[in-house]
């Protein structure tokens, strides 16, 4: 494929005026068997580039330990664009936000005290340009300058909502060309940001929903030398927990669509396909108050979470095709689905029991450690003491990140909740020397603004009737090997926190959503593939299931319930349920 040539007239392509019509297609939010199905169907609603982000903090789970296996096979997704005839903006950070967790950046950093995240810290530029020099190479051979999809870069995310370190983009900004990244370089902000964000001789774009009869002018305005595009045009919205299904209409959003193109301005929908938040890899946002995202990343796109079209796939079809060639070829129907009710999970195996052989060492400290100083990047953290006296208790703990459930002698005696600013409890405890558990949910990295430096687990101290409590020990749990579990056959519902695992069988795989009716918070695997988080806050009630994680004959499923069910049952249907919406 050609080099991209910026002129202020626009794009072209081997001399040819080129309009760049995209789409975010997110490759590790997509089970890899289905990221050459969503390819083409970019192609088929008359995309000719598709853009992604690459997350830092799963390429790089620990520092020097470069992934590029499985869903992170990143050079296999750009191989796949270029065969759809596709180009590809990259984004590769090192922050990128997008609802997710930390932002992309690696929980590792912040177990060094102090680190100032997006900045010219020394230690942070020195963590970035470690993991570009490992991963920078391998994406070479894909620029458009050397014959591959990549015809565009952006250099850092979002940056003039965050800080105005001029020094911090130029260092980004070299650390690319030093590294051979020799087409086009972008920075993307939203409307007010643009100036702050920006950097001389580095392509300046906008992000943006709607109003733009506005924004195209004022970044015409700051960069008249320069073609006009829209890095991302919001056309759907995320949801948290708690809170509404969000939801924009397809006439209104493909009439802001027609405006931006209308204008001459190139485009990228924001999303194509937004895809599932699987495992604990949801973001979070902190503006005086914690707010975690669903697993659902389905985004109201014009592909759903599941990959098939939307009612905003044949209206943006239709807009594209007023202003570009669209391909002859039919709509996207939808997959076949998987309805299954009534799946019993008969066998349990309980989350507190320390005393199985779960793989994770112990470690004694007087006082709690965060989930970063243990060395851990997601899941949870078990904490154990023990209560000096017996009688009326009363508890407090400095900070909870973020949500914390409390045992006395296994007995549950309350739930703390950084959301909603909950740090007291009030008991009795039965006898001196009483054990206290407290189990901490890292719910998700705060992955936008000045709460960006998001450590987890217990922070600062415990107090118990205004002493401090000391003397603790730390089980981490990030749950990503569930094979040391000591399941057994349920006598009765477990008391506190617990896996419940069955078996399934169906004759063609296909996707389906699980159906968690009746229980309340927790985990779910299908095969061992993590689904995500479930939680009967809401709005999302069901989570989605890729078809390729299932295999014909039998299957496995466990559910890790942080309550208590009655009825250790789940269904497979071939609907979602994202909960009631609001526009």
């Amino acid at each position: 494929m050609s080099p991209l040539a910026v002129t202020s007239d626009g794009f072209s392509l081997d001399g040819e005026p080129f309009r760049i019509i995209s789409g975010a297609l997110h490759y590790f939010r997509v089970h890899p068997a289905h990221w050459q199905d969503r390819l083409r169907k970019a192609r088929t609603m008359g995309l000719n580039t598709v853009d992604t982000y690459i997350p830092w903090n799963l390429h790089e789970p620990v520092p020097g330990e470069l992934r590029t296996d499985g869903g992170l096979d990143l050079l296999r997704f750009l191989d796949l664009a270029a065969e759809t005839g596709l180009r590809v903006l990259l984004r590769p950070g090192p922050y990128i936000c997008a609802e997710w967790e930390g932002g992309g950046l690696p929980s590792w950093l912040l177990a060094e005290p102090g680190i100032r995240l997006r900045t010219t810290d020394p230690r942070y530029l020195a963590a970035v340009g470690a993991y570009f020099e490992r991963l920078l190479p391998l994406l070479i051979p894909y620029l458009a300058t050397r014959g591959g999809p990549v015809i565009a870069v952006q250099v850092e995310n979002e940056y003039g909502a965050y800080g105005a370190d001029r020094a911090y983009l130029d260092h980004l900004t070299g650390l690319l060309r030093r590294h051979h990244v020799d087409v086009p370089l972008f920075t993307c902000d939203q409307p007010a940001d643009l100036e702050r964000g920006s950097i001389p001789g580095v392509l300046a774009a906008v992000n943006f929903g709607s109003g733009a009869e506005r924004h195209l002018p004022a970044l015409r305005a700051l960069r008249p030398e320069q073609p006009l595009l829209v890095t991302e045009f919001w056309n759907g919205w995320f949801d948290r927990w708690g809170g509404p299904h969000t939801v924009r209409p397809a006439a209104d959003a493909a009439r802001e669509l027609d405006a931006i193109l209308s204008a001459g301005a190139s485009v990228s929908l924001y999303m194509f396909h937004g895809g599932t938040n699987f495992g604990f890899t949801n973001g979070a946002n902190d503006k005086h108050t914690y707010r975690p995202t669903v697993t659902s990343y389905d985004y109201d796109a014009p592909l759903d979470e599941a990959g098939d079209p939307t009612p905003k796939f044949t209206a943006f079809r239709d807009v594209i095709a007023r202003h570009a060639a669209v391909p002859d070829e039919p709509l996207p129907t939808p997959s076949k689905k998987l309805t299954m009710l009534g799946v019993p999970l008969p066998q349990t195996a309980p989350l507190l029991d320390d005393t199985a052989p779960d793989g994770h060492r112990h470690r004694v400290a007087e006082q709690p450690l965060t989930m970063e100083q243990l060395g851990q990047n997601f899941g949870f953290v078990h904490y154990t003491s023990e209560l000096p006296a017996a009688g009326p208790t009363h508890l407090t703990i400095d900070q909870v990140a973020d949500r914390a459930q409390v045992f006395v002698d296994g007995s549950p005696v309350g739930v703390l909740e950084r959301e909603h600013h909950t740090t007291a409890l009030t008991f009795t405890t039965p006898r001196a020397g009483a054990r206290i558990d407290v189990l901490v949910e890292n719910q998700g990295r705060v992955n936008y603004g000045a709460a960006l430096h998001d450590r987890k687990g217990i922070l600062g101290a415990v107090r118990v009737n205004g002493a401090v409590l000391t003397g603790w020990t730390h089980r981490s749990l990030d749950l990503t090997d569930l094979g040391h579990l000591p399941f057994a056959a349920a006598g009765h519902p477990p008391v506190g926190p617990a896996f419940h695992r069955g078996t399934f069988t169906v004759e063609e795989p296909a996707d389906t959503w699980l159906d968690l009716t009746g229980w309340t918070k927790g985990n779910a695997w299908i095969n061992g593939f993590h689904l995500g988080r479930y939680w009967a806050r809401g709005p999302q009630q069901r989570l989605y299931v890729p078809g390729p994680v299932m295999r014909r004959g039998d299957n496995e499923i466990t559910v890790l319930e942080l309550h208590a069910t009655a009825q250790p049952s789940v269904d497979l249907r071939d609907t979602p349920d994202l909960g009631p919406t609001q526009e």
